[in-house]
């Protein structure tokens, strides 16, 4: 009788130049002690240089290979059906004209946002009507509210990415987070398509079909 070993591929890991990958590295493996040392220990893949940046392991080739070699195990899988090998590229200095740049840009950029939307809703119309409506005065600067205001906006951007620099003020994510977590979902299934060497040959077999 075959015995039966689950495996759950991981989501994603990340590797490097020539590599040598094994099954530990891209799955979990449940099955007696003995076979899964042996399994851990197979080879599955080996990174060259023609895997570039991304290398996407299926599910599908490793219970093929594994089937290979023991023939008297039943491979059931779980979870993910393939895993993401992330292979970073050498990392450059980013030159510091660049930086300020961008950074002089944002800045620019973020501060004439805020002052066409206060603009759009004539918000300083509306402190000086509520000093007036308040002390009876009327005032064209109304610091009294116009300084406090400006430092909630500060404050409030603050609590809503939940971020002071790099230290974060709760355990809730914000909701840049949450849209970041989003994208790059979204990111790992279009690679996870589109780079799988499966759905590349079976694309190839209808084409010439």
């Amino acid at each position: 009788m075959s015995e039966i070993v689950y495996i759950r591929m991981r989501q994603k890991i990340n590797g490097y130049r020539h590599q040598v990958i094994y099954l530990s590295d891209i799955a979990l493996i449940s099955a007696n002690k003995r076979l899964t040392e042996k399994l851990n220990r197979v080879v599955i893949h080996t990174v060259s240089k023609q895997d570039k940046n991304i290398v996407i392991i299926d599910v599908f080739r490793v219970i093929y290979q594994l089937s290979q070699t023991f023939k008297d195990a039943e491979f059931q899988p779980l979870g993910p059906n393939q895993t993401i090998v992330m292979i970073p590229s050498k990392k450059k200095k980013p030159a510091l004209l660049y930086v300020v740049l961008i950074w002089l840009l944002l800045f620019i950029g973020a501060g004439m946002a805020i002052m066409n939307f206060h603009f759009d809703v004539s918000m300083e119309e509306v402190h000086q009507h509520l000093h007036f409506l308040l002390t009876g005065d009327k005032v064209k600067h109304p610091l009294w509210l116009q300084i406090p205001y400006s430092v909630g906006l500060g404050v409030g951007m603050i609590l809503f990415f939940n971020h002071l620099f790099k230290k974060r003020i709760n355990e809730e994510p914000s909701p840049l987070e949450i849209e970041m977590h989003k994208y790059q979902q979204d990111l790992d299934q279009y690679v996870a398509y589109h780079e799988n060497q499966i759905n590349q040959d079976y694309k190839n077999h209808d084409s010439t079909d």
